[in-house]
């Protein structure tokens, strides 16, 4: 029955305890790709000296759906997607509407609020963030 409890959270099952739950959590999540049906997306994160460049896929997520975000070094990508198809020659006796909101942030200690660029393009979203030169805060002490 572990395929029935949603997203691999197993911490509010009490009833199976074999010691191996975090094992099988760790496979699953390894061999489950993140998905936008899952409420997730991938990104990935480069950095040089002058800028950091994050990469998130977001296939079929218009640009509108998106919205970006960096407050205390911390850039948040969120998505609210909603989906509705109109079709009045259908009786419909059941229908479900796809709507999905998901949001991912990631910590860039030095990152720059001026300078920050971002489009996307074919399914990829392309974030290139400024990093700032900090000033040292800590000094040597001498002892004498």
């Amino acid at each position: 029955m572990k395929p029935l409890i949603p997203f691999n959270d197993k911490r509010g099952n009490d009833l199976i305890d074999s010691g191996f739950e975090d094992f099988y959590n760790l496979l699953d999540d390894f061999f489950t790709p993140r998905s936008i049906e899952r409420g997730t997306f991938k990104l990935d994160l480069q950095e040089s000296e002058k800028e950091y460049i994050i990469e998130a896929e977001l296939p079929g997520i218009k640009k509108d759906e998106i919205s970006l975000s960096i407050d205390d070094g911390r850039l948040t990508i969120s998505v609210n997607q909603a989906k509705s198809v109109e079709e009045k020659k259908k009786n419909y006796l059941h229908r479900e509407r796809k709507e999905s909101s998901m949001s991912r942030s990631i910590y860039l200690a030095d990152a720059s609020l001026e300078g920050v660029d971002a489009k996307l393009e074919e399914g990829i979203l392309t974030v290139k963030v400024q990093r700032e030169q900090k000033k040292a805060t800590g000094r040597k002490i001498d002892i004498s």
